[in-house]
């Protein structure tokens, strides 16, 4: 795969400082020297000392990726929210799991039926990236890089908190106040291998919400995270004693199937197209008629 910028500098610079303002990593740009890849000025074969003169075209090319051969494709559909060349969003259903589990007899995970999508499309990569996760039972936006590149730049993304998340959840009973933050360290619970718990010595993990509706039973809140912990939202609402409705494992009652919980909104910059990418995706319909019951009362 080749990208090419213009260097836009006033100055003379290496063609390693000009390709890392670009967004290219120290392991990419080692894939271009040692592993079958090239970089070039102007169209010229140039290595990582050579100079750039401000003006001049820069292109990097990366070899292309071989499927990994210990993952399973999986023909059940996927829904695409966006896709450009470089990055692919998915709109998913609660009931699948972002990757594989282990020992399960069919694996029909995002990543399984991405790597078919992307067989399908005979795409030049076929390595299935993928940069966030949501729980199996949680709904929403996956982003899905579609070569190293593109996972390096969101992995620095995430790690900067540049990437913004909104989510929408169903939190049991009445949220009084209109905006709240929640500011909990989080950490495994010593009884499970799965469930998080709130604890002094956990990871720092804080939460922000804005109430959108409120009712008896439960209500409806926007959530922007600022940390990314496991279960972080599901563990700080149970901390705050407002666990999601249908969230058996936090103390939820069973008003629905699954969690009410959906991740509606995401943004990421692009270097590739220069530009910021927005993709939003509707309430699935079981928690859309939750919020359509709790809005008529």
């Amino acid at each position: 795969m080749k990208f090419v910028w213009q260097y836009k500098g006033s100055q003379p610079a290496k063609l390693r400082t000009v390709l890392r303002s670009f967004g290219a990593t120290n392991s990419l740009l080692k894939v271009a020297v040692y592993h079958g890849g090239s970089m070039a000025i102007d169209g010229q074969a140039s290595w990582l000392i050579d100079t750039v003169e401000p003006g001049q075209s820069v292109s990097l090319v990366l070899p292309a990726e071989a499927a990994n051969d210990q993952v399973d494709s999986c023909s059940l559909p996927i829904t695409v929210a966006y896709e450009d060349q470089d990055f692919l969003v998915i709109n998913k259903p609660a009931g699948v799991a972002t990757v594989p589990a282990h020992h399960v007899a069919v694996q029909d995970s995002l990543v399984n039926r991405v790597k078919y999508y992307y067989q399908q499309h005979h795409y030049e990569n076929q390595v299935t990236h993928v940069a966030t996760r949501l729980d199996k039972d949680t709904s929403g936006l996956v982003i899905f890089p579609k070569h190293r590149f593109a996972h390096a730049v969101l992995d620095r993304q995430l790690k900067k908190h540049q990437v913004v998340k909104r989510y929408l959840a169903l939190p049991q009973g009445r949220i009084d106040i209109w905006h709240g933050y929640i500011d909990a360290p989080q950490r495994r619970d010593p009884q499970s291998f799965v469930k998080r718990m709130v604890a002094a010595d956990g990871k720092p993990a804080v939460t922000e919400y804005w109430r959108v509706a409120s009712g008896d039973k439960y209500s409806l809140v926007q959530i922007a995270l600022h940390t990314g912990r496991t279960h972080q939202i599901r563990v700080h609402f149970a901390f705050i004693g407002h666990p999601l409705i249908g969230d058996d494992m936090y103390g939820g009652e069973k008003l629905m199937d699954r969690q009410g919980l959906h991740c509606r909104y995401l943004s990421f910059y692009s270097p590739f197209q220069n530009k910021q990418i927005e993709v939003s995706a509707e309430l699935p319909v079981d928690m859309k008629a939750k919020v359509d019951s709790l809005m008529q009362h």
